[in-house]
């Protein structure tokens, strides 16, 4: 067999496509699925289009996972030409999902950026994951993107992480377009998914095709605003979707399409009306003896003003993995979603067309070492250029500029505002961080934000530093310790956990100061089996981890004074302080910890004591009075501190510490233990034992909803009654149930469960 096959694509490209093409032959020798769907030319990126900043679209795909969140990329990707055949989830062969965990496990773990073009334009899209352990990949995801298209199942309509990822993006202010996919089985329903829409995300759903048929049955759809019919011949085997049939409605089409299509658009054209001022003052004006003769262009204008405005959601509907209803989608990104420079970025205003960009993330290759994923907000970036760091307040040379396409990566001389692109040679740069071209640029910012401000003395804003903002981290709620294999491979192992921490913010990695064993902080049970994978596949350690363990913190009941007094003579200096405090109890919701000084007229105390007072507080924070978990809910008030002269600040440290501890035993000592939010959805002839597993574990069920002809379980769990839940809920329920865990709040626990945790810690349980 002869295979004539031109490489547009460099260096990992080639290895990618040879599988890739190896994969397309074995199927067809083998008959799985019929690859005669197999383009001979794809587009080289180095032909890549570059308009004017009008016509780049940097959008997201996020929704909860299995949504089809891969494989609508991966048509998006085939049908704008940068693909040789569509590759599957199940299959592995994915351009986006290019981990060997992601093609194991068939979900998305860390997001892809990729970029094509459509129609003169040019769009830069990041895939990212649907699993709530890598909530802080679809953060910084959208932390740098203009728009989203959040993607439904359209049989199970708005899930879990749906409204997780919905919240992130109404955060950054992110106009998004909604997809409801899998439109070809047999429960979907059109309408269940608008009005989960409606009444679980907030948002207003603004219509805008319907389907012809549903199930199997399902071929097509109608644009309601065009009045076209779109229709896919042939199964999804044999035929790619790249044509499909577009034609008017005629009076001769089926009756029922003709009149769900009038009434479909006489709400649309009123839904907009009510969101648009302008557009009704049209409708009223010229067409007021027939609203339904309002001119297409005119209606996508102002679905697309509502949709800048985050007034509206426009909804589409198809099936990526049946090849139907894609292109469309492409389509409505470059006609609803915005240009970069139709988003307001405050700061960016006063860089003019000096660079100013955004890390949002950093990934490690073994030949290039670390690439930093960067979102130009102004000026242009160019290889073999220096550039100055904000946050870490240093100049680094970048030697190399990249255009990401997954794991691809083609090198380009430069690029302008609006892009994301990935540069070579930022050694010091983490996720979060702006890049400017100089420091003299960013002092000009600086200079001009300052005057701007003296003239509108209302908006004052003291400004040293003009940095972006960055990314929130959150909290990790699971932990276990690490070691090597051999003491010869700590510092390897050291090593690739920095490498992995700077790549993922989530990660955090701490020495316990007892037994000095090293210790990984994470948010959940995947992400840390992901995490311990990669080691041993990445760097080559095959590391022993210890058992899983929950991420408690404590609190005090009661308020409490101590006083205590360090007497120390080291070498010929006598050090002597005496520190009298007392900690009080906030209020239960209260995560925070504070610190307050009783003023005293006579001695002040100076800076340096006061910031050593703080430091000695802000230790005994870090370690409670039960279990030596981190304390949270308390204030702290230091009523009188003396000290002797020539006392050293760690000496006063010291002794707050130990005063500290003293004063949080006397206050009686309180456990939190981390409650998550537990979504369940089953069958109705397994709900009986899941309500009763719920049960046996803590859990309280908050309600019971219908979704199609299943059960949704809301409640909330204890997170340490939730250890290996997934394979006990695929017992109960033959694998025929799906849940989803997310971190609501600290509560406190009860007697006997804390006293059982007590006897737990201690190994006498």
């Amino acid at each position: 067999m002869h295979l004539n096959i031109t490489f547009p694509i460099l260096g990992g490209s080639i290895r990618h496509l040879m599988s890739r093409c190896s994969q397309t032959c074995r199927c067809r020798l083998m008959g799985n699925r019929n690859y005669s769907i197999y383009r001979d030319e794809v587009k080289s990126l180095k032909a890549m289009i570059s308009p004017d900043v009008s016509k780049i679209r940097n959008i997201g795909i996020m929704a909860h996972i299995d949504a089809g969140k891969t494989t609508t990329t991966e048509r998006m990707l085939y049908y704008s030409g940068y693909t040789r055949a569509l590759g599957d989830v199940d299959d592995g062969d994915t351009v986006t999902d290019y981990m060997a965990q992601e093609r194991e496990r068939g979900i998305t773990i860390q997001s892809a950026a990729v970029t094509f073009d459509w129609k003169d334009h040019r769009i830069n899209l990041i895939d990212t994951p649907g699993h709530v352990d890598f909530t802080l990949e679809v953060e910084r995801a959208l932390r740098v993107l203009d728009g989203a298209v959040a993607v439904f199942d359209a049989s199970a309509g708005v899930e879990a992480q749906t409204m997780t990822v919905w919240r992130q993006a109404q955060k950054h202010q992110i106009p998004c377009v909604c997809f409801l996919n899998k439109m070809d089985k047999p429960a979907a329903s059109l309408s269940y998914s608008i009005d989960s829409i409606k009444t679980k995300l907030k948002a207003n759903p603004v219509l805008l095709q319907i389907p012809i048929g549903s199930g199997k049955s399902f071929t097509g759809l109608v644009d309601l605003i065009t009045r076209q019919k779109m229709t896919w011949q042939g199964s999804s085997i044999t035929h790619d979707g790249c044509t499909f049939e577009t034609s008017a409605l005629q009076p001769a089409d089926e009756p029922d399409v003709l009149q769900a299509v009038s009434e479909a658009r006489a709400t649309l054209i009123e839904q907009v009306a009510d969101l648009d001022d302008d557009f009704a003052e049209l409708l009223l004006g010229q067409y007021s003896e027939n609203f339904d003769a309002v001119p297409a262009g005119k209606l996508q204008e102002a679905v697309r003003k509502v949709t800048l405005a985050r007034k509206g959601v426009p909804v589409l509907c198809g099936s990526s993995l049946k090849n139907k209803g894609v292109q469309p989608l492409l389509d409505a990104i470059t006609a609803y979603l915005p240009a970069p420079n139709e988003r307001n970025h405050d700061l960016v205003r006063w860089y003019k067309d000096d660079l100013c960009a955004l890390a949002f993330k950093v990934v490690h290759d073994k030949q290039r070492g670390p690439l930093v994923f960067v979102r130009i907000y102004s000026g242009s970036m160019k290889a073999q250029s220096a550039v100055y760091n904000i946050n870490r307040n240093g100049t680094e040379r970048m030697s190399r500029l990249l255009l990401p396409f997954a794991d691809q990566h083609i090198e380009i001389p430069s690029l302008s505002a609006g892009n994301i692109a990935l540069t070579v040679g930022l050694k010091q740069t983490v996720t979060g961080d702006t890049i400017v071209s100089s420091k003299a640029s960013a002092a000009a910012a600086v200079r001009r934000a300052q005057n701007e401000a003296e003239n509108k003395s209302s908006s004052h804003r003291e400004s040293s530093s003009l940095a972006l903002a960055g990314v929130e981290v959150p909290e990790p709620v699971f932990f276990c310790s690490i070691e090597p294999p051999t003491l010869a491979k700590l510092a390897d192992l050291e090593h690739a956990l920095n490498c992995l921490q700077r790549e993922d913010p989530s990660l955090k990695v701490r020495t316990d100061p007892d037994s000095g064993q090293t210790i990984l902080c994470g948010m959940g049970e995947l992400h840390i089996e992901i995490i311990h994978d990669r080691i041993k596949r990445e760097y080559n350690i095959e590391t022993h981890l210890g058992p899983l363990q929950v991420a408690y913190r404590e609190t005090i009941l009661q308020s409490a004074t101590a006083t205590d007094t360090l007497d120390r003579t080291l070498g010929d200096k006598r050090h002597v302080v005496t520190v009298e405090l007392a900690v009080h109890a906030l209020m239960e919701s209260s995560t925070s910890c504070d610190v307050a000084f009783e003023e005293e007229e006579n001695t002040p105390l100076s800076a340096v004591v006061r910031e050593a007072v703080e430091n000695g507080v802000q230790s005994a924070y870090l370690q409670g009075p039960v279990l030596g978990f981190p304390v949270q809910g308390v204030k702290t008030v230091i009523q009188r501190v003396s000290l002797e002269p020539g006392t050293s600040a760690a000496m006063v440290s010291a002794c707050v510490s130990r005063c500290m501890l003293k004063a949080l035993k006397l206050a009686g000592g309180q456990v939190l233990e981390p409650v998550m939010a537990l979504e369940v959805t089953v069958g109705e002839e397994y709900l009986s034992p899941v309500l009763a597993d719920v049960a046996q574990r803590r859990g309280t069920v908050c309600d019971i909803q219908s979704r199609q002809e299943n059960k949704v379980l809301l409640g909330t769990v204890p997170l340490a009654e939730m250890m290996g839940y997934s394979t006990v809920l695929r017992t109960l329920t033959s694998g025929n149930a799906t849940f989803s865990l997310e971190l609501s709040s600290y509560e406190p626990m009860n007697t006997q469960d804390q006293n059982i945790l007590l006897n737990k810690m201690a190994g006498l349980a």
